[in-house]
């Protein structure tokens, strides 16, 4: 029989080790990833038993990576095991809605695995029938005062012949031997082995405890600069020497560090001054800047001539606006910019496609599935933040990032232009960004991610005019 096989997706590598030594407990082989994006590359190559998902990852999460795994007819029918801190029964039906077979806690323990093994049929029950080492017994001798009252108490000849009969039929009970030798080896065998898998489960769980517990510390815990001892020796202008160095070094990095939160909250403040722009001033800005026959036209809107206007609308620069967190993109003041917008290029008579894509920025958040997320406090670290990303709620589906308002204006003008103005709203790559995220590190703050993640949120217009 061919060795069953498992693949445990977790982003924390003592999580994995821990699980791991579980699963091998039972003789299948496991397979890591230590993040989705990869779980789902391997999934090209391999095809396991059983996956065990993770829910909270950088990038894309358990939820989206169960959606993932579940629409490829390749993968589909692979049973996928959601483990997390994740509680609640609004938790469990999100997870089997979108394919899971159920939710284990973070804090697995080996019942727990035995019991999805056994429900898969990827290991036999060892709780089935065995042949006992105890055969039964059973005495049917009566006594002889007992059948002497049946037959009749003063009947002494008859008392005396039942005795004799009973004597033939069954010989005198003779006691159990101590246990046979075959037993005994059988019986410490069992309990050897039981042993052995108590201290494996002990030792997994100890060893899983230490790493996670070493891990939050060294989280929690600045790293500290420990001087050199100083000590009266001839060698202490090589100590001295060295802490210089050392302080030099450290003076450095903050200095890089600053420059660059410098660079990043300029590049912010510019972006956020773009915003204030409504969209048909930045239209007018892009026409001017591609097509200077455009930029004599009057504050109104209205183009110059026909031919200037037909040229700004194949060289105009896209229109980029930023929402905030929490907002609908298509709806409030972006809604009134679009139907400026809309307004000025029905009067120039434009013909063919805007497009209106939408892009989520990936936000660092605090909360849960049940309470809702909201933006970390700013001075957070990033690596504490419960969910980087948007909650599984905010759908990025075109429909759900457009207001009621939007669509029936799109509509309006569509209707009205006999399809010469055809509005279209589409979902942009998470990969195409306006401002590129820092690097991870015990330094930064949930405050310094979400700048660059708000830059991130946005919309942009395109202009397609029909040739």
């Amino acid at each position: 029989m061919s060795a069953k096989r498992a693949l445990v997706v977790d982003d924390s590598k003592s999580a994995r080790a821990f699980l791991a030594r579980m699963l091998e407990r039972y003789e299948i082989e496991v397979d890591t990833a230590e993040s989705a994006e990869q779980a789902i590359d391997f999934l090209t190559r391999g095809r396991p038993d059983v996956i065990f998902m993770d829910h909270l990852m950088p990038g894309m999460d358990g939820f989206q990576a169960v959606q993932s795994i579940k629409n490829n007819p390749q993968t589909a029918t692979i049973p996928i095991m959601m483990y997390t801190s994740q509680e609640g029964e609004l938790y469990l039906g999100q997870a089997r809605a979108l394919g899971a077979i159920g939710v284990l806690p973070k804090q697995i323990k080996p019942a727990d695995v035995s019991k999805v093994l056994y429900d898969l049929k990827l290991v036999a029950d060892r709780r089935t029938g065995e042949t006992s080492a105890f055969a039964p017994f059973t005495v049917v001798a009566p006594t002889i005062a007992n059948a002497g009252s049946e037959q009749g108490a003063d009947d002494p000849a008859s008392t005396a012949e039942l005795a004799a009969m009973v004597a033939a039929d069954h010989p005198p009970f003779t006691p159990l031997s101590p246990l046979a030798p075959e037993l005994r080896a059988v019986i410490e065998n069992t309990i050897r082995t039981e042993l052995a898998e108590m201290r494996r489960s002990i030792a997994a769980t100890a060893d899983a405890e230490a790493d996670r517990l070493v891990a939050e510390v060294r989280a929690a815990l600045p790293s500290p600069v420990i001087p050199p001892p100083v000590r009266p020796n001839p060698f202490g202008w090589i100590a001295a020497s060295l802490a210089l160095s050392t302080a030099l070094l450290l003076g450095w990095l903050w200095r890089q560090e600053s420059t660059q939160r410098a660079e990043l909250e300029t590049r912010f403040a510019t972006l956020q001054a773009q915003r204030v722009s409504p969209p048909d001033k930045l239209l007018a800005a892009g026409a001017a800047k591609n097509n200077p026959a455009v930029a004599a036209s009057d504050d109104s809107g209205n183009a110059a001539t026909d031919d200037a206007a037909g040229t700004s609308f194949t060289t105009l620069a896209p229109i980029t606006e930023y929402v905030p967190f929490g907002e609908v993109p298509l709806a409030g003041a972006r809604l009134d910019g679009m139907r400026t917008l809309l307004e000025r290029l029905a009067a120039r008579d434009f013909n063919g496609v805007i497009e209106v894509i939408t892009y989520a920025g990936r936000f660092c958040l605090v909360g849960s599935n049940t309470e809702g997320y909201k933006l970390a406090p700013e001075s957070t670290p990033q690596s504490k933040c419960d969910l980087v990303g948007n909650p599984p709620y905010d759908a990025l589906s075109p429909a759900a990032r457009q207001s009621m308002a939007f669509a029936n204006l799109a509509a309006e003008y569509r209707k009205s232009s006999a399809g010469a103005l055809d509005v279209r709203v589409e979902s942009g790559d998470l990969r195409s960004l306006e401002a590129t995220y820092p690097a991870i590190d015990e330094q930064l703050s949930a405050g310094q991610w979400n700048k660059v993640a708000t830059a991130n949120n946005r919309i942009e217009i395109r202009l397609r005019p029909a040739t």
